[in-house]
């Protein structure tokens, strides 16, 4: 008989001061099959979205290979897309049901991309919220 648990992770985000930078970070190494349910981030310093040239913020499953691309969760900073400094954003999980399931050895990987030219990334802190399984 399997129950479901709720457990979670949280992890910094490097600054990104050079506005046309890209950059991954490993969030966590899954420990056991679940269902991410929440992705928030809070940066450090404000920021404000902007068109053409931006910043888009996405959870991607690598996988246990680092192959992997299923994206679980992303927010693209387009003009009227801001976050405020010390204040949690959540980022919109995906619509696709298969990309929000995680499996043991699975590898989570925050992705800051320049968009464009990019806007400055000024780093935070990423939490994922995951129900898990356990027999």
């Amino acid at each position: 008989m399997t129950a479901p648990f709720s457990s979670g992770v949280t992890r910094n985000t490097p600054p990104i001061t050079t506005v046309g930078n890209s950059q991954t970070t490993i969030v966590h190494s899954v420990p056991r099959d679940g269902t991410v349910t929440s992705v928030t981030w809070i940066p450090t310093a404000a920021v404000t979205g902007a068109n053409t040239n931006t910043r888009s913020m996405s959870l991607v499953n690598k996988g246990t290979d680092g192959a992997g691309t299923a994206v679980v969760a992303t927010l693209q900073f387009d003009a009227g897309v801001n976050a405020t400094a010390a204040v949690a954003k959540t980022i919109t999980l995906s619509g696709t049901p298969a990309n929000l399931q995680v499996t043991s050895g699975q590898v989570l990987q925050w992705q800051s991309a320049a968009v464009g030219t990019g806007i400055a990334d000024p780093g935070g802190l990423v939490s994922v919220g995951i129900v898990a399984k356990y027999a």
